[in-house]
């Protein structure tokens, strides 16, 4: 929902920046997504200010061009080549001065700068409106009557100001808050100053007349009240600039100054109204009833539906449907160009009729929206003589009968019960009775009686008026008070405990750890758990004793005499025991400690993390055949990882681990942190085990300690991303990681993936050489590229792949 702040100070007057409102509103629940600033023209004119013509003579040079001397209040007159002929000596103008940008209202923005003209100097320009972007006339420079003084800005001699405009994300439970004026009632409780409605002063409507429109409600229960005017004389058109621009900071197109109107005082009052062509309603009778099953209506999109017996229908005398009752009006009933005589519809609709209706005919309204979460009753009459006076002075609209209002039977306040001693307790805090009083009196909530209960304790006994639709219990209640009494108003103490959503600097390890096992279990892996004793012939080579091993002083069993060192051998057994018993496609994990001797005789205890894949990755089905697992599969496992722990993609080198024949070392922070390939055939034989195994082994100490507890959010881009693929010949040295690299270095700011999706040797590729078939994704956040900024990415990215890996690009 959008919140023109300059509009919204048409209700509540404040002078505090938007920023501390945006601060307030979503402190008290309306959470402000955003701030947008709006300028009425683009620019706002900066650097454009009013000045006087002193002198016009004819430029020298050029027989179309004039050499002015203008005062543009700085007591510096500047000399100004101008080609408008009807530039004079005495003039008031519009001068836009040097360093100024104009966004003319056709053709792209251009700088002001100083320049020479036919060779005489120019120190700006004088403007006609079409180069300011204020209309469309480039018949001559613009002539101003006014008395301000030169230097005066252009913007404020033309009522150009800016807007502020908060993006409001409405929970559904604010229905009242779905309008400006919704708004402003919750600022004059947080910023304890009045807001007023419209002066409605002016309306006045005959007491009799010759003819109107008879209302009839048929189904009281859907439609509890429902009032309508008769409107003559209206001229339908396009609407004042002023009501344009309303509708336009809030994201609205203007379509004509009767349908303008209905949607201004909807996002004003929050009250939907709908207007209808009087000449259309047969018999000037409206029923508001429920609808033929199967009967056809045209809506004003022009899409012909199929009525259900429970949709709400505002139909003619003969029953013929005109609209969806709070949903959307229908095509032969609505305003046109022609419409003179028009009655306005200002209605309270139950929210369960309207809801059903729009989510069966899949309708969305900015009415629907409203009227399915909950309208106020007591804004029906209001709205509609806020309309009707805008009719009258938008559209020349004569009020011609008296209103009519079919209420049977009023909706009345709510009462509920507060125990003062339940605030207390529910809140955390003691908040004073006066200060409660105070709160809920500002939020149009009064107190009918005041009791004393057998307690000894307070109790009110409060009236909730009926927009306040989702305060019907005593803790809706506390909580509309601590809204404004404010979250931030109460103080933790000690011997509270909560569950906090925010991260905290020093993060809970075995918190993590459970979030990585719950990922890694997401993936099909296992958790395994070994025993931290083992085998010291594991790591001892003939003839030779490894002093780094932690020994045992006390051990029952040559098998298990000493601290592991790796996690490997004990899972490896893990593997031998699983494929021994046909258990052969294996997706394991465990988090462990390794023990290491230091010359110094102290003691190194490291905690682990690692992966074992083996076998295929899925069973074999009709549906596919059964594929072996890879290495692949396993770095995409540990990137995952390492992405969930706040690392971003990392970069890798060979490995050098004694127990892996070839893989990866991956590193973050050029700190080697993980390291993953094929177990070697030397400790395959070792243990027993008779089928390929990947293994993984991170470093889990120093990923803690460098752990990321923030997440980063941003934003969805609104420019496409565009693909460009090249085929890369190069050495069989050359690793893919190290064409990416080069990538990452040429590129920093367009280039966003990195991809290879084939790779080819072959004899007509030349002996010792492979291609790589590699993706690119570029995309700019600010602007969607062009085939020019593309290219240039590319022949660069070419040019340090040939220089820098020697590649040879296939064409």
């Amino acid at each position: 929902m959008k919140i023109s702040y300059d509009w919204l100070r048409t209700l509540i007057p404040t002078d505090k920046p938007a920023e501390e409102i945006g601060q307030l509103l979503t402190g008290s629940g309306l959470e402000v997504e955003g701030i947008e600033e709006l300028e009425s023209i683009p620019g706002g004119l900066r650097g454009v200010v009013l000045g006087t013509v002193l002198t016009c003579e004819k430029h020298p040079d050029a027989d179309k061009l004039s050499l002015t001397t203008v005062d543009v209040g700085d007591g510096q007159p500047r000399q100004i080549v101008c080609g408008a002929a009807n530039v004079r000596a005495g003039l008031k103008v519009v001068v836009a001065l040097d360093g100024a940008t104009l966004y003319p209202a056709q053709g792209e923005p251009f700088k002001i700068k100083k320049s020479k003209i036919r060779g005489a100097a120019s120190e700006g320009m004088i403007c006609a409106e079409d180069e300011i972007g204020l209309g469309t006339s480039h018949a001559g420079i613009m002539e101003l009557d006014t008395d301000l003084p030169n230097g005066t800005p252009a913007a404020d001699y033309f009522g150009l100001g800016s807007d502020s405009v908060f993006e409001i994300g409405l929970t559904p439970n604010r229905a009242d808050a779905a309008s400006h004026y919704g708004v402003a009632r919750e600022l004059r409780a947080l910023l304890r100053q009045p807001c007023q409605l419209p002066d409605l002063s002016q309306f006045k409507a005959p007491a009799e007349a010759t003819q109107n429109i008879q209302v009839t409600i048929e189904d009281i229960e859907a439609s509890p009240r429902y009032a309508g005017l008769l409107l003559e004389g209206v001229q339908v058109g396009p609407s004042p600039e002023w009501l344009q621009r309303r509708l336009r900071s809030i994201g609205l197109s203007p379509i004509n100054n009767v349908v303008d109107v209905t949607n201004f005082v909807l996002h004003e009052l929050g009250q939907p109204l709908h207007a209808f062509d009087a000449d259309q309603i047969t018999g000037n009778h409206i029923r508001v009833k429920r609808a033929e099953a199967g009967e056809k209506f045209t809506t004003l999109d022009g899409t012909e539906r199929t009525l259900r017996a429970e949709d709400l229908v505002i139909a003619d005398a003969n029953g013929t449907p005109m609209a969806l009752a709070g949903v959307f009006g229908g095509k032969t009933s609505g305003v046109s160009d022609a419409t003179t005589r028009v009655f306005l519809e200002s209605a309270y609709f139950q929210p369960a009729a309207v809801r059903k209706t729009g989510q069966v005919h899949q309708l969305k309204t900015d009415a629907s929206f409203r009227f399915e979460r909950g309208t106020d009753p007591n804004m029906v009459l209001i709205a509609l003589k806020r309309a009707a006076l805008l009719l009258q002075e938008v559209a020349g609209a004569t009020i011609v009968a008296p209103i009519v209002d079919e209420y049977p039977t009023a909706i009345g306040h709510t009462l509920v019960r507060l125990r003062l001693p339940r605030v207390e307790k529910l809140v955390g805090q003691f908040i004073a009775p006066e200060r409660i009083r105070q709160i809920l009196t500002d939020l149009d909530i009064l107190i009918s009686e005041e009791l004393t209960n057998e307690a000894g304790h307070t109790e009110w006994i409060l009236s909730v008026p009926p927009h306040k639709v989702d305060v019907t219990r005593e803790a809706d209640i506390i909580e509309e008070i601590l809204r404004i009494y404010g979250y931030n108003h109460v103080a933790l103490r000690p011997h509270n405990s909560a569950t906090y959503l925010a991260s905290f600097p020093n993060p809970d390890p075995e918190i993590i750890r459970q979030n990585t096992a719950r990922l890694l279990s997401g993936q099909g892996f296992s958790e395994i758990i070994t025993n931290s004793i083992t085998n010291s012939l594991y790591f001892e080579k003939e003839g030779e004793t490894d002093e780094t091993l932690v020994r045992l002083l006390n051990f029952n069993s040559a098998d298990l005499n000493v601290l592991r060192p790796s996690l490997l051998p004990s899972g490896l057994e893990v593997v031998r025991h699983n494929v021994n018993r046909r258990q052969r496609d294996l997706k394991l994990y465990e988090f462990g400690k390794t023990y290491h001797l230091k010359p110094d005789g102290s003691y190194d205890e490291r905690n682990k993390l690692v992966l074992y894949l083996t076998g295929n990755t899925a069973a074999e089905t009709w549906q596919q055949k059964s594929e072996k697992s890879s290495f692949h599969q396993l770095a995409g496992a540990v990137q995952q990882v390492l992405a969930a722990l706040g690392f971003p993609a990392p970069t890798s080198q060979p490995v050098q681990h004694p127990q892996l024949a070839g893989g990866l070392t991956l590193l973050a922070q050029n700190q080697p942190v993980a390291q993953l390939g094929a177990v070697s055939g030397v400790w395959l034989k070792k243990l027993d085990v008779s089928q390929p195994v990947w293994y993984a082994e991170l470093d889990w100490d120093w990923l803690m300690r460098k752990y990321k507890n923030s997440l980063v959010a941003r934003e969805l881009p609104k420019f496409p991303e565009v693909r460009r693929d090249l085929s890369v010949v190069v050495d069989k040295t050359v690793t893919f990681d190290q064409l990416q690299q080069i990538a990452r270095r040429t590129e920093k700011k367009l280039l966003q993936q990195v991809n290879v999706f084939d790779v080819y040797e072959g004899p007509n590729l030349g002996e010792g050489k492979k291609s790589y078939s590699v993706s690119f994704l570029l995309q700019d956040s600010t602007q969607t590229l062009t085939d020019q900024a593309i290219d240039s990415v590319m022949n660069r990215l070419i040019q340090q792949f040939e220089q820098q890996a020697g590649a040879l690009i296939r064409k």
